[in-house]
């Protein structure tokens, strides 16, 4: 199909858009709307600015040329600034898509999912929030959309840089839940007594007790086992804290009195917010506009997600358990 005809079928589906349609450029996330449609240019307007702006039809016709050219889609990292709009208006043509894991522009013969962002609607009562400050949230949504893109059943086939996402959100995510599990505790523990487990839709917990112990003074300690009868030769041992203190003090080395096992793991060396910020961001941009099974799918879990957040962080007498 030449470039006209793919022309005026992008046109067709952009005034086929309700006024209140959002789309998102790939590269800036900057949200837009399609304000008119002509034969020779397509106006948007950015939301965060009230800017306006033409795209013209020469403009797209070159960018189709360089999709059909690129052998696995056009790198959007090709693009000067200020096109970044015109792959994200390429994508509501039903055969064009924006693969931003990927970062191309791809042209297909069979009818890709709507790229179309988002359609504004007003507040309701049952609008979703993120909680706010919750940092387990974020990170276990980036790390749901991970699981989503990669075939975990097969991890040794995966790319190293997949690899270390999954490692890096898994990682984040274990330590957001492990301090929010232990926020949640310190409530929980007030509320709960030791004869009456209390249960949730997931599960129950229940109050307990544990016992530290720590060693008197060693004088004492010596005084009262040796009026028990116990020789103080029996209960006497290397203190490690001061076997360490004497090898900086002799010749003598670590091997000379430790056994040494070496053994290698991974560890988390940082964490790109930034990075991770954009990709949460453009996600939940696609996840509050599609309506394809896969984000349904996807918006459906998270949705599963939030609501063990809510359960954990509420609380239910036995009572109302019973009622």
């Amino acid at each position: 199909m030449s470039f006209t005809a793919n022309w005026h079928t992008l046109l067709e589906e952009l005034d086929d858009l309700p006024e209140s349609a959002t789309l998102i450029t790939p590269l800036s996330h900057q949200r837009f709307r399609i304000t008119d449609v002509q034969d020779a240019r397509v106006i948007i307007q950015f939301e965060d600015n009230d800017e306006t702006r033409p795209l013209q039809r020469d403009q797209f016709g070159t960018l189709y040329r360089r999709i059909e050219d690129a052998s696995g889609g056009f790198n959007l990292d090709r693009f000067p600034p200020d096109a970044d709009p015109y792959p994200a208006v390429w994508s509501v043509h039903p055969q064009f898509e924006v693969d931003e894991d990927a970062g191309v522009i791809t042209q297909s013969e069979v009818a890709t999912a709507t790229q179309v962002m988002g359609v504004e609607q007003g507040p309701t009562d049952e609008d979703r929030t993120e909680p706010d400050g919750l940092a387990v949230y974020s990170d276990a949504l980036l790390l749901i959309d991970a699981l989503e893109r990669h075939d975990v059943t097969t991890l040794a086939e995966l790319e190293t840089d997949a690899l270390v996402n999954l490692y890096t959100l898994l990682s984040d995510v274990q330590r957001d839940a492990n301090d929010f599990r232990k926020e949640i505790a310190d409530v929980l523990l007030a509320r709960l007594h030791h004869d009456r487990p209390v249960s949730g839709q997931y599960g129950s917990v229940q109050r307990t007790s544990r016992r530290n112990r720590s060693l008197k003074d060693d004088a004492e300690v010596l005084e009262c086992l040796e009026n028990a009868g116990i020789d103080r030769e029996r209960v006497l041992s290397v203190d490690r804290s001061k076997v360490d203190e004497a090898l900086e003090v002799t010749t003598l080395s670590e091997s000379d009195v430790y056994e040494l096992e070496e053994s290698e793991y991974v560890r988390k060396a940082e964490v790109d917010e930034d990075v991770k910020e954009s990709r949460l961001q453009g996600l939940k941009d696609r996840l509050a506009a599609s309506e394809d099974d896969e984000a349904n799918q996807l918006r459906a879990e998270i949705e599963e997600l939030e609501q063990r957040i809510d359960d954990l962080t509420s609380f239910r007498t036995g009572a109302e358990m019973e009622g």
